[in-house]
């Protein structure tokens, strides 16, 4: 690793609030050019053709970010029940979150990519999501793994997840459940939703007006609103929450 992307990536983790002070990077030279070489690793993205990139960090990443949200949400938020929780943890991990995270923190000038990936506009949001979850399991790894790495994760994200929380929660209106589910299946190449409506009533206003049924692939959900909208958006909403009680891969 070169002086100046030492250098970059030390200044980096300075503006994640995660520099000297936290001891995320030991103080022994060994061990700190190693903890940086995790993190050049998680902010190479696989379109270098370098054989070191995000690709095992992200994987890694995305159950420690479940996880970590899933305390966070425990934490401060005691009072949601178990369907709202997931449905609130569903977004705080969904792509579209990990892209505007990383737009925040601006990841996009650390990190390396090939020339297509680089001229790609139209997929840098799907670029910065991937790296911003693989820079989750550096975060992790780097502070410790199971022995003190969520800790760092939480010291860094919870200030996040706290503001997009209280949008969320202060404005219903914002779950859009139907999105997330879509990105969801979509990054899990699953194909896309299908929503099977029926009118149970034809009186105006009644909350349970129409029924709603969502499918992709083995996952299911159903929901009832006042309107085909609020009903798929309730469907959409229950497969999500489905989907977070399912046991993480491999477990």
């Amino acid at each position: 690793m070169t002086p100046q992307r030492r250098q970059q990536l030390l200044a980096f983790l300075e503006s994640l609030g995660l520099g000297a002070a936290t001891g995320l990077i030991p103080s022994d030279p060994a061990a700190a050019e190693a903890a940086l070489e995790t993190l050049d690793e998680a902010l190479t993205h696989s379109s270098t053709g370098l054989p070191r990139h995000h690709d095992r960090l992200e994987f890694l990443g995305d159950a420690v970010l479940r996880l970590a949200a899933a305390e966070f949400l425990h934490r401060e938020h005691p009072a949601l029940g178990v369907g709202d929780t997931s449905a609130l943890r569903a977004q705080l991990v969904s792509d579209r979150w990990l892209s505007e995270l990383a737009r925040s923190i601006a990841l996009e000038p650390v990190l390396l990519m090939g020339p297509m990936a680089a001229g790609d506009r139209a997929g840098r949001s799907t670029v910065l999501a991937e790296c911003a979850e693989a820079l989750v399991g550096a975060v992790y790894t780097v502070g410790g793994g199971p022995q003190g790495g969520l800790v760092a994760v939480q010291q860094w994200l919870a200030p996040h997840w706290r503001g997009s929380a209280a949008e969320l929660l202060a404005d219903p209106a914002r779950h859009n459940w139907k999105s997330v589910l879509q990105e969801w299946s979509q990054g899990q190449g699953k194909g896309l939703p299908t929503y099977h409506c029926l009118e149970r009533s034809r009186v105006h206003g009644d909350p349970e007006r129409f029924e709603c049924r969502v499918e992709v692939a083995d996952l299911r959900g159903e929901g009832r609103g006042r309107s085909r909208r609020e009903a798929e958006q309730q469907a959409a909403r229950a497969a999500l929450a489905a989907l977070a009680l399912r046991p993480a891969p491999g477990c």
